[in-house]
């Protein structure tokens, strides 16, 4: 059958023709290691599982098994209209393979996890895509596959530290600002770049002469309202000559700038870096809407043809799997979103403030099942900063420095999206892990936690993945909300989170944790707070840090 106009297709390449269009003759096709006969998707130059070189391709039946889906609602596409099923198989050949898809020929509420499907091909244009639809016959469902990197799995074992001399007792972070923060400012967004920065180093007792060093995430490039134009565009705007600057996106995620600056003043490259991360998606998404931005025609790659063109559409399926294999419901998520918009109430730059009832959060309107409005963060605009110091000079500065205990960083799970995790947001149990092995601190030592929360979901991973209940428990722990809250045992994401507060890509969460680290949240200050959590990122690599006061 033929696709619809207008859908996103991949770029073919040498290396992946022979998946694009090896449904001409209806046969699925997949690349394979002639070494281990192991199944490689997407395509590579090497095997993963025995690092053989020689590969080919091998036809496979086309039966799998249904390991995820999600109803799209809220997305369009020229030629794929919403509703519209985003899915996932795991080939029968080999479940470590698995393919995003779309469920056709069947009603979404005729779909269970563990169904046999059987692929189906569509052609659009020079590509054949790979749509799956159930069986005729169908058994019992089978199991979720098995990750390859699981909570306990050898591969999560981190090694001991080399020397017990850590490069986070070398640094501090001194200062924080924030700019303004709105749903439409329809400003530069470098202006927002240089408030914030401004800001956080008058908040260090600093001048911008004593900055040495810069870094950001995810710096200089055709990234949309997702930066303001990185390392090099503060410099021309401010003149500050660093001796050391950074800037990109394959780091710890968002607050990987920060790892970077620690790093740096430790090994003595710097003094004193800015640390700083715009984004201005609101009005980036207005300008497109008007037709005063066009957006750049890409590579689809190996989601977007099938409509997963958003975070969530992943995150979804992890999230119905958890509550497959858990027990977790929608509930457990609304207690985090419901936690959330109360701290935001307290919190007078909080986008939004208004009361939020579990009725409300149930009966708003679908975006990709399971997920609702306010499972999601709030795209805006805004940019927050952070002074990082060497720590011998972070006494003599204005405010009481906040030291670093520990930071985790490790990848463990499988990059690509698709193939990873199957239970949590990926990126984060290694992270998490490694956190622990560089501090002798425990779970049961943090006060306050600012997990990220670009999505409900993320956050119960983070949760679980961090050790404060186990996995799998993350509905018995927010059951209510008490655990949460800021008199809970673990009060989280207390200026409101992404889901209120506003979408600062976890360098708000890096400020949040300051702030009450300092004892400066006002309404929202949580008592003898001494450590705090903060965790920036997931999906995409991540990092988490530990952070504690002077005292």
């Amino acid at each position: 059958m033929a696709a619809a106009p207008g859908r996103p297709l991949p770029l073919i390449t040498e290396q992946n023709e022979f998946y694009w269009t090896s449904g001409a003759d209806g046969t699925l096709r997949i690349q394979e290691c002639t070494s281990c006969t192991a199944l490689i998707h997407p395509p590579q130059p090497v095997c993963r599982y025995c690092r053989g070189r020689t590969m080919g391709v091998r036809a496979v039946s086309g039966h799998a098994t249904l390991i995820g889906f999600t109803v799209s609602h809220r997305f369009s596409l020229p030629g794929l209209p919403a509703p519209y099923v985003v899915a996932q198989v795991a080939l029968e050949e080999d479940p470590r393979v698995r393919l995003t898809t779309n469920a056709v020929e069947c009603e979404p509420d005729e779909l269970a996890l563990g169904m046999r499907m059987e692929v189906v091909f569509e052609e659009a244009g020079d590509v054949w895509l790979p749509l799956f639809r159930p069986t005729a016959e169908q058994g019992e469902p089978a199991a979720l596959p098995e990750d390859e990197v699981g909570p306990g799995s050898v591969l999560c074992h981190i090694p001991p530290m080399v020397t017990r001399q850590k490069f986070e007792d070398r640094a501090a972070l001194t200062g924080i600002g924030a700019s303004r923060l709105g749903r439409r400012l329809m400003v530069p967004p470098l202006s927002l770049t240089v408030e914030a920065c401004e800001a956080a180093v008058a908040d260090a007792g600093l001048t911008l002469d004593d900055i040495d060093g810069l870094a950001t995430y995810p710096g200089a490039g055709a990234y949309g309202g997702f930066a303001e134009g990185g390392v090099t565009a503060l410099e021309s705007a401010l003149g500050i000559r660093p001796t050391w600057y950074n800037g990109g996106g394959e780091t710890f995620g968002p607050g990987g700038s920060l790892i970077a600056a620690m790093l740096a003043v430790a090994g003595g490259l710097a003094r004193h870096v800015l640390c700083f991360r715009t984004l201005w998606e609101a009005s980036y998404g207005e300008l497109v809407r008007q037709g005063r931005i066009t957006v750049p025609a890409s590579d689809a790659g190996w989601l977007k043809p099938f409509g997963a063109i958003s975070a969530a559409h992943t995150l979804a399926q992890n999230a119905q799997r958890h509550f497959h294999r858990y027990g977790t419901t929608r509930e457990t998520l609304g207690w985090i979103a419901l936690n959330q918009r109360a701290n935001a109430a307290l919190n007078p730059t909080a986008i939004y403030r208004d009361p939020l009832t579990m009725d409300d959060y149930l009966q708003a309107r679908p975006i990709t099942t399971p997920f609702g409005l306010y499972d999601c963060d709030v795209p805006c605009d805004g940019a927050v900063a952070v002074v990082v110091s060497a720590v011998e000079t972070a006494r003599d500065l204005a405010k009481p420095p906040v030291l670093v205990e520990a930071v985790g960083t490790r990848i463990t799970e499988r990059i690509e999206w698709d193939q990873s995790t199957l239970t949590h947001e990926p990126q984060v149990l290694g992270q998490s892990a490694h956190l622990w092995t560089r501090t002798t601190l425990r779970p049961e030592d943090v006060d306050v936690a600012q997990l990220y929360d670009g999505f409900t979901f993320n956050c119960l991973s983070w949760i679980e993945a961090l050790g404060f209940c186990g996995i799998g428990e993350g509905k018995d722990f927010l059951d209510g909300g008490k655990n949460i809250a800021r008199d809970g045992v673990l009060p989280l994401n207390t200026h409101g989170g992404q889901l209120s507060h506003g979408r600062t890509h976890g360098m708000g969460l890096v400020h949040e944790a300051i702030v009450q680290l300092r004892g400066e949240g006002g309404d929202r200050q949580v008592s003898g707070v001494r450590v705090a959590v903060v965790s920036t990122g997931g999906l995409a690599p991540s990092g988490v840090l530990l952070l504690r006061t002077d005292t």
